[in-house]
């Protein structure tokens, strides 16, 4: 029996991402940008980003059916975004929406070794996507609606969320279940001024799999903590300052607010698991609810990185969030879905873009079951 697709929908863009090896301690120093400088690096890799390509395309290479929804411009950068999907997949590209006179969104993607990345981004036509952009043919027959980055999204923040919420509505309405995934705001932008906390309190309710990183969720329900952690945190890294204590309020929080499982990412210390005590909650999920539901009820687990040389962290969350929604979809517990997803993970980083690094379904696990380790370090529960 054939699998019901996966339509992932929202953000996406094109990544231009520059070597940067040998300007390496230029970017850790924060000299990259300084006025007058030039900063030497090697040949670029151009591919596609944002949560549609990077999601959606992990999904497609691990072997699941998938279904993309963006919206591009007419431009170049447009033309290139529309021909990295159709290489990929001759139907790859048939649900994105090419608005005229519009501009592709892109990102320069910064990504030094030994460092995270940073990002220079331009919203584009992503700015103007509207529920209306994903219509109901694209949704009919699937089995999950994954939604990315209406962070980025003006018309689909804006409001208190409306779009967002009338799009995620509309995916249960028709049995799908919906999983969201966030980005963290430009403090200084408009997304970084609206409320977040009303936004999530508006879309939670239709969402089932909610998978934001802890910085994204901190910096939209407790801004000062966040803030406080930010000014404690060595170069504004807060992952070593999390523990179980901070994740098990926040996941709460998110519970009560209406998802059903909630997944935080925690960079290169893996992945941390809550789900539902609610059995009623969980059972209507929808067409890709936990085939056991046994299996998922009141879980709460957390999954170490496994060690890889990093090549690129472009796009390892949302990539992540693909090896998750696949354990979920192809019926693995909690568990085994939160190590499927920091397995997929770890192949993304193997290369400097997000998805090309993703082996098929059948390769992750036996290279799951083969002896590759696991990095220390993840959160003690």
């Amino acid at each position: 029996m054939s699998e019901k697709p996966i339509v992932v929908a929202g953000h996406i863009c094109l990544d231009i991402i520059p070597e940067m090896r040998g300007a390496g301690a230029v970017c850790r120093g924060g000299g990259l940008l300084a006025p007058g400088s030039l900063t030497e690096c090697g040949a670029a890799t151009v591919a596609t980003g944002g949560a549609v390509s990077n999601t959606g395309l992990a999904l497609h290479r691990l072997g699941l059916p998938v279904r993309l929804v963006g919206k591009v411009g007419d431009d170049l950068f447009g033309r290139g975004v529309l021909d990295v999907l159709g290489r990929h997949g001759a139907r790859l590209a048939a649900g994105m929406t090419v608005a005229r006179g519009a501009t592709t969104s892109y990102s320069l993607v910064v990504s030094p070794p030994g460092a995270d990345r940073a990002f220079v981004h331009c919203p584009g036509a992503n700015a103007g996507f509207t529920a209306a952009d994903v219509p109901d043919r694209a949704l009919a027959g699937a089995a999950l609606l994954h939604f990315g980055y209406p962070t980025l999204m003006r018309r689909m923040y804006e409001k208190g969320g409306a779009e967002s919420a009338k799009l995620l509505a509309r995916a249960k309405r028709l049995g799908l279940t919906a999983s969201l995934d966030m980005t963290l705001p430009d403090p200084a932008s408009e997304s970084g001024r609206a409320d977040w906390r009303g936004f999530l309190a508006r879309v939670l309710p239709s969402v089932d799999v909610f998978l934001p990183s802890i910085e994204e969720i901190l910096f939209m329900l407790e801004r000062p903590a966040y803030e406080r952690l930010r000014r404690r945190a060595a170069g504004g890294n807060i992952l070593p300052l999390v523990d179980a204590a901070l994740l098990r309020r926040v996941s709460a929080e998110l519970l009560r607010l209406g998802a059903a499982v909630v997944v935080l990412k925690l960079g290169d210390r893996g992945i941390y698991v809550r789900t539902t005590a609610d059995w009623g909650r969980l059972v209507a999920m929808g067409a890709a609810a936990p085939r056991d539901p046994a299996g998922w009820l009141d879980r709460e687990c957390a999954a170490p990185c496994f060690r890889v040389k990093v090549a690129g962290t472009n796009g390892a969350g949302d990539c992540t969030i693909a090896g998750f929604l696949a354990g979920l979809v192809r019926g693995l517990p909690a568990e085994g879905a939160a190590r499927m997803a920091v397995a997929v993970g770890a192949c993304s980083v193997e290369a400097p873009d997000a998805w090309s690094g993703v082996r098929p379904w059948g390769a992750v696990l036996r290279r799951m079951g083969s002896g590759w380790r696991q990095r220390a370090g993840t959160v003690r529960l």
